[in-house]
């Protein structure tokens, strides 16, 4: 997500209140696939309606995926150190 906008992402209209909530049941999910749990069902309401995704373990990157898009939303992108050489 290094060119990530927030500005013009899908989610630029969102509240912030509602992203947080989202970024919440994500990490929730993210728990209950990584603590055995076989499936996790995520709602979530956007403009046009709710929507509603299935995640299992197989596809535990598209959750991955979803909470670092949340987390670059929401200014919390994992920012890189740099990297220092001693000689």
């Amino acid at each position: 997500m290094s060119n990530y906008d927030p500005a013009t992402s899908d989610l630029a209209n969102v509240p912030i209140d509602t992203l947080k909530q989202w970024q919440i049941d994500a990490l929730q999910a993210m728990h209950d696939l990584s603590t055995g749990k076989k499936r996790v069902t995520i709602s979530y309401s956007q403009g046009d309606g709710t929507r509603s995704v299935t995640y299992q373990q197989a596809n535990i990157e598209d959750l991955r995926a979803w909470l670092a898009k949340l987390n670059a939303q929401l200014g919390l992108g994992s920012r890189r150190r740099p990297i220092w050489t001693n000689f």
